[in-house]
């Protein structure tokens, strides 16, 4: 009978229960794939600490060597470490993470040479297709000598070229920085990339440790960034950095212990990419705040709003020729970095803002922090789609759009965004307004009219 791979194999990823529903036979059955779909003769892969990622990269390395194939094995690596691998190597890649998941899963990231992405529609259907049938018949069977396995550490070159992105990273003034790894890559990457510069450290879970024993690794989580935003406070620290589980996203706490959003550093990135590179244009996705796109028009760039996802995201910025892209989850994207995002690009952009002046982060920030936002709300719903029916009733004598979900704009320079969740019968709300009352008040309207 043959596997069915479709409850694992997602729009941008595998990702599943290791074990129970992710094993070697599935890791190397993609392997094989993997090695055929892309056609060339080296795939580099990676793992984070999940202790579950030694056999399954080591079997998906199997099926890739099964069909001629060499593999180069980075190691242990965060996701962007993969994508620069894929970069400056030019080959396929794949990274065994689960990111921000809790422990009992895994997963596999999977681009093409020059970190280009591999989804639904760029592969990720054609793989699973494929797989299921060679777990069913056994792998192919190749004319080709079996491909080798070579290790290779490229976290050096991954640090030295992470700073030469990030202009004036070597001439910040002294800081006190607290990073919370979450006992992911972070703990890995930021010693190597931090070192020389003058930054005085305080390590918060650094140990790599795939069973989290302090918190998840998902900063976007306000409970999981609660002992940084303490510890940085208690030390009267300059900045305060939280990485996800495989450090493709990070969030940055200012030295008050308060949460900077992600919107707001998208805004502060942007005006920096756009002074290196006048005129460009910036990829925002719809549910950044209105700040991002006023202070690209400011600074002389083009907005560009597009819908939320990483597939959405880079696609614009091949498309747009865009020289950065921000999301409201903390993801982050650079031109000059095969359009891929990085976490630690993003925070070496906050320190150089910070280092690159006399003022407090707070300060710095206030240009781009102009709105009151409301955060992602879940709500549980019966009909996902009578609900937005019956919001766009609600609110039919007001703007709106349907470019991911339904957005809504109101008077005054209040909007709120309603999408349907493509895995849970969720409706995520999220509300802009010039002030907190004004915030609040269209929160319960509209949540009133979801919650019915």
């Amino acid at each position: 009978m043959t596997r069915d791979l479709s409850t694992i194999i997602k729009a941008y990823d595998v990702r599943g229960l290791c074990p129970g529903e992710l094993d070697a036979d599935i890791a190397r059955a993609l392997g094989a794939a993997f090695a055929l779909f892309t056609g060339s003769d080296r795939i580099v892969v990676a793992r984070d600490m999940r202790e579950t990622g030694i056999e399954l990269s080591r079997a998906f390395a199997d099926g890739v060597t099964s069909q001629g194939v060499d593999v180069v094995d980075a190691g242990l690596g965060s996701t962007d470490l993969l994508y620069y691998a894929a970069g400056t190597l030019d080959v396929p890649g794949a990274m065994f993470t689960a990111s921000h998941n809790p422990a009992r899963y895994n997963g596999i990231k999977l681009c093409l040479s020059g970190a280009r992405p591999v989804g639904q529609d760029s592969g990720l259907a054609q793989l699973r297709e494929d797989a299921e049938r060679y777990l069913d018949e056994g792998l192919p069977e190749s004319d080709r000598e079996k491909g080798s396995v070579t290790e290779q550490d490229l976290l050096a070159g991954y640090a030295s070229y992470m700073k030469e992105l990030v202009p004036g990273i070597e001439d910040i003034r002294p800081l006190r920085v607290v990073v919370d790894a979450g006992n992911g890559m972070g703990g890995h990457t930021v010693p190597a990339v931090f070192e020389g510069l003058p930054l005085e450290v305080t390590e918060m879970f650094f140990e790599l440790d795939g069973s989290f024993p302090n918190h998840e690794a998902n900063p976007i989580d306000p409970a999981n960034t609660a002992d940084l935003q303490a510890k940085v406070a208690e030390l009267g620290a300059d900045i305060g950095l939280a990485f996800d589980g495989d450090a493709d996203r990070c969030f940055v706490i200012d030295e008050r212990g308060e949460i900077v959003s992600p919107s707001v550093l998208t805004a502060l990135i942007a005006a920096r990419e756009l002074a290196k590179r006048p005129g460009s244009t910036i990829i925002h996705n719809l549910i950044t705040s209105k700040a991002v796109p006023e202070a690209v028009t400011e600074n002389g760039g083009t907005p560009v709003r597009t819908r939320v996802g990483h597939s959405f995201i880079k696609a614009e910025m091949a498309r747009t020729g865009a020289v950065f892209g921000g999301e409201h989850s903390g993801h982050f994207y650079f031109a000059e970095f095969w359009n891929a995002d990085s976490g630690m690009l993003a925070a070496l952009h906050a320190l150089a803002a910070l280092g690159g002046q006399d003022g407090t982060l707070s300060q710095l920030l206030t240009t781009y922090d102009r709105y009151a936002a409301s955060g992602e709300i879940n709500s549980t719903v019966d009909d996902q789609a009578a609900r937005i029916a019956a919001i766009k009733q609600r609110y039919a004598g007001r703007p709106q759009d349907e470019l991911d979900g339904l957005t809504v704009e109101l008077e005054g320079g209040a909007w709120f965004n309603v999408r349907a969740s493509n895995t849970e019968p969720l409706l995520r709300l999220n509300v802009e307004a010039p002030d907190v009352a004004t915030m609040e008040r269209v929160r319960d309207e509209v949540l009133a009219v979801i919650r019915g």
